[in-house]
């Protein structure tokens, strides 16, 4: 068992060591990769300066000598080529196949003097690599001539030096160089289109955001316009009746100020009811005391403070409503109490209402008429009846709001709600 656990925690700790090891070298390429794209002068300036650094080391040591297809070739041969090469290096971001075309003349000369440096390899190697890693696949298509006509001269030049197996193998590096570009290219397009991707993804979820933030707003509107509207409407009728009943019958006056009461206690509640779901988003509040939404089982008590506001009202209900769905039902409910507002604040007096109610297996439609003045309740802009339109679209219902047709005077509401399976098929 001690075996064990000494291979189980030499393992992990192999496998810490590993991971370890992998998220410092991720951040070292990381770094430089930033050092890199921050600072492209400094780096390259940094490259060839090492390129020249490590020529001019291998040219005054003599080394070159021990690889190249001639021992005695001219020293100014290889000392042109060994500042040549490196020169071709700061620009090999920008202009890649051009730094190419550059170092052929020192290639074609280092082919033909016999000089063989190692500088030269690495100097057209990284050029290749860029190639790869910026320019379209055809351009590196020409760079293959390019490389292979001074190592075609050289083996033509110096015979006896078995060309073949040299040459075999820098045809190799630069194909595997060239491949080691196109993969880093398809990683850095694939890394790209991932970024942009998230990009998009951001966006779009910005743009739902706001688009939900505009519904609720505007659905806390229309909430806000049925419970203010309404009941400040009601207020209104009853402020005038008692001022009026105050001179003629004290007793009508005081049931006049506790339907006033009343009816702002309600207002109050629901708009408690309303912030308080509001308040719900804000750090550390409390929950908020919730009831739920008025269905068609508050519709008499919507009804008696019509009634109690001066309107009279006359109510016909047909199939059973108070089943419906909630959202139908909470629907049917602010179309009636909208268009009755609407008929208390612009009906004129000795207006009355008539409400029709109506439920069958396929649909639910309410009908609300009176006999006040046919002029828009709301004008041009209101939010009533745009409210009472948004509320129908809910459920593809439709909504018909207009005078009644001659020689009838007064205004007709008139809402059609299909039931679900009709909205589903």
């Amino acid at each position: 068992m001690s075996r064990a656990r000494a291979s189980g925690t030499y393992g992990g700790g192999t496998e810490d060591g590993n991971r370890s090891l992998t998220h410092l070298i991720n951040r070292a390429a990381q770094r430089i990769s930033g050092f890199d794209a921050s600072h492209p002068t400094v780096w390259d300036l940094l490259l060839t300066g090492c390129l020249l650094l490590g020529g001019t080391v291998d040219l005054a040591g003599g080394g070159w000598r021990s690889v190249a297809p001639s021992p005695e070739a001219p020293m100014w041969a290889a000392a042109i080529c060994t500042v040549g090469f490196p020169l071709t290096v700061p620009l090999r971001r920008t202009r890649p196949l051009a730094m190419l075309l550059a170092t052929v003349p020192f290639a074609l000369l280092q082919a033909w003097s016999g000089t063989g440096l190692q500088i030269a390899v690495f100097c057209q190697l990284i050029v290749v690599f860029n190639i790869a890693l910026r320019l379209p696949m055809r351009q590196l298509g020409l760079a293959a001539p390019l490389l292979a006509v001074p190592l075609v001269v050289a083996a033509a030049r110096f015979p006896e030096g078995g060309w073949a197996i040299p040459l075999q193998s820098s045809l190799t590096s630069y194909a595997v160089v060239a491949m080691l570009g196109i993969v880093v290219r398809t990683r850095q397009e694939y890394t790209a289109s991932l970024r942009e991707r998230a990009r998009q993804l951001e966006i779009e979820r910005d743009q739902q955001a706001q688009l939900a933030a505009a519904a609720e707003r505007a659905r806390i509107a229309r909430e806000m316009h049925d419970i203010l509207g309404h009941n400040l409407s009601v207020i209104t009728g009853l402020a005038d009746g008692g001022s009026y009943a105050a001179r003629k019958n004290p007793q009508r006056a005081t049931e006049a100020l506790d339907a006033i009461a009343t009816t702002s206690r309600q207002a109050l509640t629901e708009l408690r009811r309303l912030l308080g779901i509001l308040q719900n988003d804000a750090p550390h509040s409390a929950p908020a005391e919730l009831s739920p939404q008025p269905g068609l089982g508050e519709l008499d008590q919507l009804i008696d403070g019509v009634r109690a506001a001066g309107l009279p009202v006359h109510v016909t209900v047909t199939g059973d409503l108070e089943t419906a769905p909630a959202g139908r039902q909470l629907t049917v409910y602010r179309v009636v109490q909208e268009a009755l507002t609407n008929t208390l604040k612009h009906g004129g007096p000795g207006a009355t209402a008539r409400v029709a109610l109506s439920r069958t297996p396929g649909s639910i439609t309410a009908e609300i008429t009176d006999t006040g003045r046919p002029t828009t309740p709301t004008g041009p802009g209101g939010r009533g009846i745009t409210g009472m339109r948004d509320r129908t679209a809910l459920y593809a219902g439709t909504l018909d709001v207009g005078p009644l047709p001659p020689p009838d005077s007064g205004w007709r509401v008139h809402l059609h709600l299909p039931n679900d399976e009709d909205q589903r098929l």
